[in-house]
Order: structure tokens, then sequence, then C-alpha cells
């Protein structure tokens, strides 16, 4: 009985230790036995009292907390924007991974441009030029390479600009090839000539007193008399003479236009007297003592009958016209100066050699800047002084120092321009891309016109000369007006509506133009270009109009 009292009391106690294993949350310690009181019937209900109000007190918390968490979910939903919360930390993450990206592209993209402009410097730095390229050709070229490293250096700045402060248009400049901040390489592509004046091959001109060559110029317009006469000097000073300028009762009033005296004090002595003066010199009988004519045909000295008679006119007497040598206006030959020297030296007084426009004399020599004769000017036969400053203040009222000048001849030019091989009469439209060209290449904001163009021809070419979508001025002389100052020198001097003061003016606004576009063919033009060489002036830039190219449509002979 007592033994089945104590089992059962065991299988209590085991079965008590169970359920306290699995539903209390502490358990005795493994391996410690228990002890009991006297009152150990009970105390089985004293755990399962402890356990209901635990699991109340448990219950009673889990209802709490299920109650307030939506209470508390729909504070927090009213107070804070929950999905922009989440929405804007995934948000972020994406834009910081977005943005590590173009940084790292951006910084191999300056890379790869600092890679380019090296090897663009290194091209540029080249001094050679290829036999194959003219130094014209390789000067585009460097204006092109040049360009190419202005925009690299551009685009790294660019690319740059957001990891800066301050004003981005100052730190960019205006990315031209002359902005100070690229680093020395300036080019300035129609920067002038160097002419080495230095260099110059010269002969003195010491003529002696009383030996006198008598200048004939009678072929073509003034300009063809100018060049004619630039070449009687030379023949003077290799044959120790002064030269006479003929009267203007048998060509041009040179005396309008030429500075006389400035022939003479550029060399210090009397080396050129008007034909008044040698009249007073021969003692009102002048005479010409020989005629030593440089061309024989198609007729002696290149003098017709009209203009014999002419010079008979002046009072002057004149012995027999002969010529040294065969020499063909059509067909000049080369002649050096010991073949001068040898055919036209004399003892007398007085000789002529007739016109010598087409004299082919030394040609280099004599088209050298500042020509063949040792002096102390830029040049002998340059505008008068009343001309250039009226050119001057033309220029300071109209242009600027920056402009283009355009010998734009048309009246009776087509013809003549179609007997050549190619033609140099351009059709407006292909000029224009020509002169816009120039233009482009020089960056000059407007363009001195001198034509003979009629108006609707000249209107056209205006319209048609635009770039960057602006239209490029062209400006031409305006008509005398009064309220008008800048050619009151010439109207004080009576010398305001001459043809031939009109034309020497508008070769001395040309002539200092930064950039000239002469006409292929004209002497215009040639004295134009002379009078730059001479000057200083003359540009990388200078051209005849749509140099190279051939006129993309040429109209039949007659």
């Amino acid at each position: 009985m007592d033994r089945d009292s104590s089992d059962e009391d065991d299988d209590r106690q085991t079965l008590i230790h169970q359920n306290d294993t699995k539903h209390l949350p502490h358990h005795l310690p493994t391996g410690t036995t228990p002890t009991f009181s006297p009152r150990s019937t009970f105390h089985i209900d004293d755990i399962e009292s402890q356990i209901r109000r635990r699991f109340k007190l448990n219950f009673n918390k889990r209802y709490l907390v299920a109650v307030l968490l939506p209470l508390l979910i729909i504070v927090i939903y009213f107070s804070t924007d929950i999905r922009s919360l989440f929405s804007s930390n995934i948000s972020s993450l994406r834009f910081d991974s977005v943005t590590d990206r173009m940084e790292e592209s951006e910084l191999r993209a300056l890379y790869l441009l600092n890679q380019q402009h090296s090897s663009l410097l290194s091209l540029w730095n080249r001094k050679s030029v290829n036999n194959n390229i003219s130094s014209v050709q390789f000067d585009d070229i460097k204006d092109a390479l040049l360009k190419q490293i202005s925009l690299n250096k551009n685009i790294q700045q660019v690319l740059l600009s957001p990891h800066r402060t301050g004003n981005l248009s100052a730190e960019l400049g205006n990315g031209s090839a002359s902005d100070t901040s690229f680093g020395g390489y300036g080019f300035d592509r129609c920067r002038k000539v160097d002419q080495r004046i230095s260099e110059r091959k010269t002969i003195e001109w010491k003529p002696q007193s009383n030996k006198f060559l008598f200048a004939i110029c009678v072929s073509g317009q003034m300009s063809n008399h100018l060049i004619c006469l630039e070449k009687h000097i030379f023949f003077a000073a290799l044959l120790n003479r002064i030269l006479v300028i003929p009267s203007s009762k048998f060509d041009y009033q040179y005396s309008r236009v030429l500075d006389i005296e400035h022939i003479n004090s550029c060399l210090g002595r009397e080396v050129v007297i008007s034909f008044e003066k040698f009249v007073e010199t021969k003692k009102n009988h002048p005479h010409i003592d020989k005629f030593i004519c440089y061309f024989s045909s198609p007729q002696l000295c290149y003098v017709d009958d009209e203009h014999v008679k002419k010079l008979k006119g002046l009072g002057l007497s004149m012995g027999k016209l002969e010529a040294p040598w065969k020499e063909d206006v059509a067909k000049p030959n080369k002649k050096t100066v010991q073949d001068v020297e040898a055919k036209f030296k004399s003892d007398v007084d007085v000789i002529a050699i007739g016109d010598v426009f087409y004299a082919d004399l030394e040609s280099e020599w004599v088209m050298q800047p500042g020509g063949p004769i040792a002096h102390k000017c830029r040049t002998l036969i340059e505008p008068s002084n009343l001309i250039l400053l009226t050119a001057e203040r033309f220029i300071q009222t109209f242009l600027g120092k920056n402009y283009i000048a355009l010998h734009f001849r048309r009246h009776g030019f087509m013809k003549f321009c179609n007997a050549k091989k190619p033609s140099c009469f351009y059709p407006i439209p292909q000029a224009a891309d020509c002169i816009t060209r120039v233009v482009e290449r020089a960056n000059t904001p407007v363009i001195y016109l001198s034509t003979d163009a009629a108006e609707i021809e000249t209107g056209l070419l205006q319209s048609l000369i635009v770039l960057d979508g602006k239209t490029v001025p062209l400006v031409k002389r305006p008509p005398r007006d009064s309220a008008e100052k800048w050619d009151a020198l010439l109207y004080r001097h009576s010398l305001e509506e001459d043809p031939q003061v009109e034309a020497m003016l508008d070769k001395t606004i040309c002539a200092m133009a930064s950039v000239f576009i002469g006409a292929s063919g004209s002497t215009f033009t040639e004295e134009i270009l002379r009078l730059r060489k001479d000057w200083g002036n003359a540009s990388l830039c200078d051209e005849y109009l749509c140099q190279g190219e051939e006129p993309n449509f040429i109209a039949g002979d007659e």
C-alpha cells in the first residue's frame, strides 16, 4: 500500500516536471533533486494558478499591442509620407549609383581628350612642310588644327565646369583661337607677311645732272601708266639719268595723284623733274636727242602716230625712232641689266625708250617690296598726302581697323577674262561663296567694295554674303555730301570728282585693309598689291577672287 503510494508520488512528480519543462518559462536545472514541503499535495494547484495568471497577463499585453499598433501606424501615416520616405531612400541609392557612373565617364572622357590634346599639340609644333604642300596650304592645315585644339580644350572645360564655382562663361572664354587662356598657341591666320625689307637687292640712283630720260607711257589706263612709270625709274637708275615726268597735255596729270617731290626726298637728291622744269632747263628748246625703242613691234617704241604728233605739239623736237633689237609687245623676252646697259647707254643728253609697260626686265628685282632702288622711304611711288589723309578719314568714319577690301571688276571684264584659260569672270553666287570663305577666315565685320559693277549686281552680291546668319555689309564710297567731312581735304583743294583722284583713293583704302581680294588680270589690283607689299600691309589671306577655282559657267564666244 505504501509502495503504491510512493510510486504514485513518483509518477506525479515526473508528470509535473514534464509539464513545467514544456509550459513554464523557467525550469529547474538538470541534475538537481527537488525537495517538497509537507503541503506537496497542493503544490500542483499553485502552479496551475500561476500559469493561468501569466497566460492572462500575456494575453492582455498581446491584446493591447494589437489595439495600439494600428493606431500608431495611422498617426505615423498622417504625419509622415511613408512612401516618399522609402522611395527617397531607394532613389538616393540609385542616384548615387548613376552619379558615380557619370563621374567615372567624365573622368574617362577627360583622359581621352587630354590624350587627343597632346597629339594635336604635337602636330601643331611640327615645323617641317611636305614638299608637295604649299605654305598657304600648310597654314590652312594649321588653322584647322588650331580650331580642333581649341574645341578640345573647350570640351574639357565644359566637363570640368560642374566641379567649379564662379562664372562659367568667364572660365570658358569665347573659344576663339586668340583666347589668352589657350596657353600661348594663338594663331593669326591672316597675319602680315614678313617682307624682309633688309634683304632687298637694290642699286643706287645717282644721275648725272645734265642727262635725262623722257618717260613715255601710252597704253591702258592710269594703273598701266603707273606701272610703266615704275619701270622707267629702274631704267633711269641703270642709265644714270634724271627721269622727266611727261606733260599733262600728253599724259595724265600725275601731280594730282602723286607727290613727285616725295621721290626726290626719299633719295636725298633730284632724280625726277616735271616736264615744265625740263623745258626751263633746256631754255624752252626741249629736244629728244635719241629714240632708242625698247619695243620694235607692233610699232616702234609702241607709240602710234597720234602720240608722236602730241609730243611735237608740246614743242619737242626729236630724232628718228630706232630699235636696238627685235622685241614684240605680245611676246616680250626676259632681259637683264647687262642687256639694257649694252643697248641703251648713250652719251647724248636726252633719250626716250618709249612705252615699257610690257617690258620683262629683272621682274623679281623690280617687283620686290620697296622696289629695286635704294631709298629711305617705304616706297617711291605712292598716293599724295592729301589722298592718304582722306583715305584714313574714310576708314575711321566707315570701316575701322579690321576690314576686307574687295576689287570687284565687272564692266567689260567678261570678254577679257573668257579669253584667258581659265577664265577669271565668276557668276555672282560663286563669287559670293568665295568672298564669304575669306570673311570667315579673316574674321572681319565689314567689306570695302571698289567696283564698276551695276547696282543690280552689287545688290545681289550683298544679299548672298552671309556668315553665321548675318549679312556682311558691303561699303562703297558715298557720293559727295556737304554734311560729310571725311573728304573735305579733297574738296578744299579742288580735287573732288576727279576720276583719277577717286581711283587713287580707292586704291589707297584697299591698300590699307586687313585683307585684300583682287581681280585677276587687273592692273588696278596689281597696283594695290604693290602698295600693300611696300607698306607692309600684305596679308597671308590676300588673294584673287575665287583663286584656284574655275567659273562654274562660261558663256560662248561671239
